[in-house]
């Protein structure tokens, strides 16, 4: 019985009759609209909790969620952009710097060019259907990053730019890994220093083995998840590594 009322519920949000935010009917008033206990309301949210179809708030009852960007960003190289385009929605980037600066040591030894060489940085918050998503900074060697220059990032994709300029990503690496905001992460992505957040590090390369970009992405931990897609059959598909700060990164060739 309560998986009938779970797929009522179910219905009612797919279908438009509840949407984001709303608040659901008490536990009496189901009871009384279906004629059921509340031990049958209460296993019917609970499942819709464990999926992260409704959320729970103390002392004000449970609300449809927001939709959570089902990204692939971890173990392919599309990007946040066209992953929530592909599903109907829209990115919006707030650029908080775009330019060019000379290459730290992290970022010379990611890239593959030498300390102090002129790349090109790209820091952008981004937003997904309006609500803050991830703050994430991409660096480029300079002859990838200049086509960059002077676009509006707000609303374009950069790996369609980047592929309209010749430059397509063919093979790379990601590390996800848990992390806390700091005050500032936290002011820009709307949650308080110190919750949770995925940081996901990329280098991603082209055919010829020469890399072209290296980024690191902070997302909000309550308005993502990364999926991973799995085959038996295909043992290339990734490799596991812990390193020895506890770290987990997938590592693997992008298709594979």
């Amino acid at each position: 019985m309560y998986d009938q009322l779970r797929r009522l519920l179910l219905e009612q949000i797919s279908t438009g009759t509840l949407t984001p935010g709303d608040l659901l009917p008490g536990e009496h008033r189901l009871c009384d609209q279906y004629g059921i206990s509340r031990t049958v309301v209460r296993q019917a949210l609970a499942q819709l909790e464990h999926e992260g179809v409704v959320e729970r708030v103390k002392g004000k009852g449970t609300f449809v969620a927001r939709p959570k960007t089902s990204e692939t960003l971890a173990h392919s190289l599309v990007g946040l952009f066209d992953d929530v385009k592909s599903r109907g929605g829209h990115v919006h980037s707030d650029v908080i710097r775009h330019g060019i600066e000379p290459a730290d040591a992290e970022t010379a030894d990611a890239l593959g060019v030498a300390l102090g060489d002129e790349v090109v940085v790209l820091e952008r918050m981004r937003h997904v259907d309006g609500e803050p998503w991830s703050l994430s900074t991409t660096w480029m060697p300079f002859r990838v990053g200049a086509v960059t220059l002077g676009v509006d990032m707000a609303d374009a994709s950069l790996y369609g730019l980047l592929a309209e300029h010749g430059f397509q990503a063919s093979t790379g690496v990601r590390a996800a890994e848990a992390t806390v905001a700091s005050h500032e992460q936290g002011t820009l992505l709307g949650v308080t220093a110190g919750s949770a957040l995925l940081r996901l590090r990329s280098i991603s390369s082209g055919p010829d083995g020469s890399v072209i970009e290296y980024f690191v992405a902070y997302h909000r931990g309550d308005r993502s998840r990364f999926e991973f897609h799995l085959r038996a059959d295909e043992t290339r598909a990734a490799l596991l590594h812990i390193d020895v700060a506890g770290a987990t990164s997938s590592r693997g060739t992008v298709g594979s």
